[in-house]
């Protein structure tokens, strides 16, 4: 018989089990908490989407990236993360442009990329869209020819013989910062604060946010607010991180996703997982979830190399769930299947225009569905599992208002037929993807690799 689990958010438990801060909690912590209890009311609904300035034409800048804001803003685009603009470090610099993330000048804009005033320019065109403007932060370290590291050594790690050295060993073109000295801690809050004051950006995506002490993001976040609300995005995972920071990365999620995908997990790991994020993380707390992003494509592999004909599945499973915002990185609503080199130029190729209704649809609904709003609080989340274990999928649901995703993942040979009415009880539905009604009194034919969204009429 097939069965649907339901999941009940439970408010007092979640407030129970929410972790502490590592660190005793001091009246600005106390403040930066209370920020991120009560995320901004734009967020419930939003999108996050990924901007490779250097990959994503084939000038490599701002302005020309600037061109793609209309089709963005067409595709349904809320926030735009653009990766570090800053100038790159030469010293220690792998292969030949370098690492975004080995910056030799923090407030100071990659002359490959353009002018300080193309990045203002580019951040006022997207509010003009409606869009917010986020900055890739890399507060854990710097290039080793930045200038901290003569006018201020001592904000840096040294070995035995006094050298500065990388925080990893990989990461042998950055110099790794040392917290343990509070004058770093005022530096680099104000050179957060001039790209917020100067360029009016909306907030940051933090790089390792785990290997910064919590206490200077709390901190942080205080006095960013202090100039105008921002939105900040943790590359970390754990409740903890929510006293500074509205959203955190779905890391585990991400990789049981890749763990089903090759069937080394399967769905009860992931049903298992939702529980256990229910249990530890606030209804306000917004996860960041995804397929792809510049670290799995350049590293790990494609979407498709992990996930193959399940991209779309995987996308939409991570679109709807509670507390999400879901990420599209770049190229990846043209299907990109080739791992962008890191270190060098290599361009996106834009020509395959056949997923992009698939992407401007899913956006639309997550956006416009009032059952998709990412707080758990707000509609009920119920799991849909059937008699073939490939074949799941979600139901949410709000005054009336149901939206369903079921998703095949078997390979595109096989198919099941579906007695949708086990699953729908808001009446009559409609195929959103196609615009055609439903007949839930026939079985429905759900192939391998495909989906089907229901909505209410």
């Amino acid at each position: 018989m097939k069965k649907i689990l339901l999941f009940t958010i439970v408010i007092g438990l979640l407030a129970a089990c929410q972790s502490p801060s590592p660190e005793p909690q001091t009246e600005t912590q106390a403040d930066s908490t209370s920020v991120s209890e009560n995320p901004l009311a734009w967020t419930e609904h939003a999108n996050i989407y990924e901007v490779n300035i250097r990959q994503y034409t084939p000038e490599g800048t701002i302005n020309a990236f600037a061109s793609h804001l209309d089709r963005l803003e067409e595709l349904g685009v809320d926030v735009l993360w653009i990766m570090p603009v800053q100038p790159i470090g030469v010293k220690n610099r792998k292969e030949g442009l370098g690492s975004y993330y080995s910056i030799s000048d923090y407030t100071a804009v990659n002359p490959n990329f353009g002018s300080m005033e193309d990045f203002k320019k580019l951040v006022d065109d997207a509010h003009a869209r409606g869009m917010k403007v986020i900055l890739d932060w890399v507060a854990n370290h710097t290039a080793f020819d930045h200038h901290w590291t003569q006018e201020h050594p001592e904000w840096y790690t040294h070995d035995s013989t006094g050298a500065i050295i990388p925080p990893v060993a990989d990461w042998s073109d950055v110099a790794d910062l040392n917290y343990e000295d509070k004058g770093l801690w005022t530096a680099m809050r104000n050179e957060m604060k001039f790209w917020v004051e100067e360029a009016d950006v909306d907030g940051f995506r933090c790089d390792v946010a785990m290997m910064v002490p919590l206490q200077f993001w709390n901190e942080t976040r205080v006095a960013l607010d202090s100039i105008k609300p921002v939105f900040m995005l943790a590359e970390a995972e754990g409740p903890e991180f929510h006293s500074a920071f509205d959203m955190t990365y779905g890391w585990e999620l991400h990789h049981i996703l890749n763990e089903i995908a090759k069937e080394e997990m399967d769905f009860g790991d992931l049903w298992t997982y939702l529980e256990k994020e229910d249990s530890l993380y606030q209804a306000s707390a917004l996860r960041m979830n995804f397929v792809t992003n510049h670290d799995e494509n350049s590293w790990n592999g494609t979407a498709f190399e992990r996930m193959g004909t399940n991209v779309q599945n995987f996308y939409l499973f991570c679109l709807g769930l509670p507390r999400s915002m879901p990420l599209i990185y770049s190229g990846q609503e043209a299907g990109l299947n080739k791992r962008l080199e890191f270190f060098e130029k290599d361009t996106i190729d834009w020509s395959d225009e056949s997923q992009y209704p698939f992407y401007k649809k899913a956006l639309a609904l997550k956006r416009e569905h009032p059952a998709l709003n990412s707080n758990p609080e707000v509609s009920e989340f119920e799991i849909i599992t059937t008699e073939d274990p490939m074949i799941v999928g979600y139901s949410r649901r709000i005054d009336g208002q149901q939206v369903s995703f079921l998703m095949n993942f078997n390979s595109a040979f096989t198919h099941m037929d579906i007695d949708l009415s086990k699953y729908w009880s808001a009446g009559e539905a409609m195929d959103y993807l196609k615009g055609q009604d439903l007949d839930l009194s026939k079985p429905y034919k759900l192939a391998g690799g495909t989906h089907l969204i229901m909505v209410s009429k």
